[in-house]
């Protein structure tokens, strides 16, 4: 295992030495939310280009090549143009359909693999620009990752699968040992130290891929579809663990899924993708209300709309004086003014933070986005 380690090591080296510098990349135009100077991580037109020289021919192009003119130079562009920046403590999903980009994006946030051009800043400092042996110690010591294979190592116990990356590091072996029980106790593994990877269910040892991840305090967390091989039933309780650790740990996360259900569950903000490109980035009230075109919009058309929108996006305007049976506030979710409403045949006003009346909301507008999210359920099951 370990000549295997080193060959891997000495291989990717000899690739480094390799590879060219990239160009410089102009200053982009924001795309989605988030401010720059508060970002935690950013990118700045990033491409990931395959084929024959895919390197040498950015070098002798400009920086935005065209669809001709990579047709004509036999490459597929897998990561196209993408602009967006990641706040701290925020969790962004990013999810497309299958080919769409959204692995292969992750992969080159976190320089597994190799962007062709374009910029990656983490905290302001340009990943691409930093040695080999600087970005291992990110990785070691900055970055956490989950995969949807849990990839433990199958002859050690779980609390040496957790222990590992802080092995590799070099950490005393008390102390190790310390740290990945703290985080076996906190994703509810307690008392399964001593249990190998064979001994557990699919769940749990996705639990031991989280912890094991957590053992180094990662600043930012990548994770690519980590719960889509887990039954539905266990998907969702790791996806209740995933927020109970969010709620307590405040990582900044980007997070790769192909279900809306799951994005809107989790997300702060979601970037939709498609053939390499990152069509829009919002709320998932933002992708329903102002889809960005006709893919968005079909994107969202099955989703739960009475659990997304709030009261701002479906109140009625306000035409005149009107009696009020009572107000609810402008953020509520429609789902949870529809217990309170539903049996009331009044009129309420839709308040702002400050108080005032902004519009309408009654039985009709309840009933129109109760029936519209039943059918968005009903499809989504089909």
């Amino acid at each position: 295992m370990a000549a295997a380690r080193s060959c891997i090591w000495k291989s990717t080296r000899r690739l480094a030495a390799r590879r060219a510098p990239l160009p410089p990349t102009p200053a982009l135009p924001r795309k989605g939310g988030g401010s720059e100077a508060g970002a935690k991580l950013a990118c700045r037109g990033v491409w990931k280009l395959f084929g024959p020289d895919a390197g040498g021919f950015a070098r002798r192009l400009a920086w935005r090549p065209s669809d001709e003119e990579l047709a004509a130079a036999g490459l597929v562009a897998a990561v196209v143009d993408v602009s967006l920046d990641v706040a701290a403590g925020e969790i962004f999903v990013i999810m497309g359909l299958s080919g769409s980009g959204k692995s292969t994006l992750v992969r080159c946030l976190s320089r597994l693999i190799e962007p062709t051009f374009g910029q990656i800043l983490l905290d302001g400092r340009d990943l691409l620009g930093v040695s080999e042996r600087a970005l291992i110690q990110l990785r070691r010591h900055r970055m956490g990752m989950v995969f949807q294979h849990f990839a433990l190592l199958p002859h050690l116990s779980v609390l040496r699968n957790v222990a590992f990356p802080l092995e590799v590091q070099g950490v005393r072996r008390d102390e190790r040992e310390r740290r990945a029980r703290e985080m076996i106790e906190l994703v509810g593994l307690r008392a399964r130290e001593n249990d190998l990877p064979n001994q557990l269910s699919g769940g749990q040892q996705q639990r031991v891929g989280i912890a094991r991840s957590l053992a180094v305090g990662p600043e930012l967390w990548f994770l690519d579809e980590p719960f889509s091989a887990l039954d539905p039933l266990i998907r969702r309780e790791m996806q209740n663990e995933f927020l109970r650790l969010q709620a307590l740990l405040k990582k900044t996360i980007i997070f790769i899924t192909h279900d809306f259900d799951e994005a809107i569950r989790l997300a702060d903000r979601i970037a939709i993708m498609r053939d390499g490109r990152v069509i829009q980035v919002g709320t998932a009230e933002d992708l329903i209300v102002s889809p960005a075109d006709s893919y968005v919009a079909e994107f969202t058309r099955e989703a739960p709309r009475a659990r997304i929108l709030t009261m701002r996006a479906v109140m009625r305007p306000m035409n005149g004086p009107t009696d009020l049976a009572g107000t609810v506030p402008a953020t509520r979710r429609v789902i949870d003014a529809a217990r309170e409403l539903e049996a009331s045949s009044g009129t309420y006003g839709v308040v702002d933070e400050s108080g005032q009346t902004i519009g309408l909301f009654d039985r009709r507008v309840l009933v129109d986005v109760l029936l519209e999210s039943g059918r968005g359920s009903a499809g989504a099951k089909g």
